[in-house]
């Protein structure tokens, strides 16, 4: 009796979420510009995608408007993700991949190895051209870490901006009185402004 009083409410539940994804579609198409088709592909298979609010099919693809949107995917035991995009064109495409912050989701990517690899790769190569951007951001970092005369360099969490992964801060830590002078000297010998560089200068022993 108990499983049968279960049954009418899992179907129910079913249909919501059904219902929810559905209408959360079709206020996207109704926004204006010209439409686009948006194939998405999340890890977990089973998170909770939005797009601008309104739930969406985790996996599979949907008419939205052109333009810029914020997606963003939950699920328990996972870290959360929202990032702004741009769809354009007549097709555009999107990954979203979560990773495990608990035991739940730990316990999940045991038992869905191939889920896990895609992600994995994925956060491979997101840093990647996370560095990319970094190198291209910072030149300094590419000989990094330096021992020269009376000084070492080294790259450190941005002292200015510590929450953003992609800003960081130059590490001098000096040794004796021309230390500083010539860490300068090392830094504008490669055309580098030391105004633009987030120096965290220390006195070492």
């Amino acid at each position: 009796m108990l499983e049968e009083n279960r049954r009418p409410l899992m179907i129910g539940g079913v249909v919501l979420v059904v219902l929810i994804v559905l209408i959360g579609s079709i206020a996207l198409s109704r926004r204006g510009g010209p439409e686009t088709k948006l194939n998405v592909q999340s890890v977990p298979n089973d998170l909770t995608l939005t797009l601008d609010g309104h739930q969406i099919p985790a996996n599979g693809e949907i008419k939205v408007k052109s333009g810029r949107h914020t997606i963003e995917g939950t699920r328990r035991g996972f870290q959360s993700y929202s990032q702004d995009i741009t769809v354009t064109g007549d097709t555009s495409s999107y990954k979203m991949y979560l990773y495990a912050n608990s035991a739940e989701g730990r316990e999940w990517a045991k038992s869905n190895p191939e889920q896990e690899r895609q992600a994995e790769a994925e956060a491979g190569r997101r840093f990647d051209e996370m560095q990319a951007r970094l190198l291209d951001k910072y030149p300094v970092i590419g000989y990094l870490p330096y021992v020269g005369d009376g000084f070492e360099a080294t790259r450190a969490p941005s002292k200015t901006d510590p929450k953003n992964p992609e800003a960081i801060s130059l590490a001098i830590e000096v040794y004796g009185p021309q230390g500083r002078t010539k860490a300068m000297q090392w830094i504008q010998g490669y055309g580098w402004d030391p105004a633009t560089l987030d120096i965290i200068w220390t006195t070492g022993k």
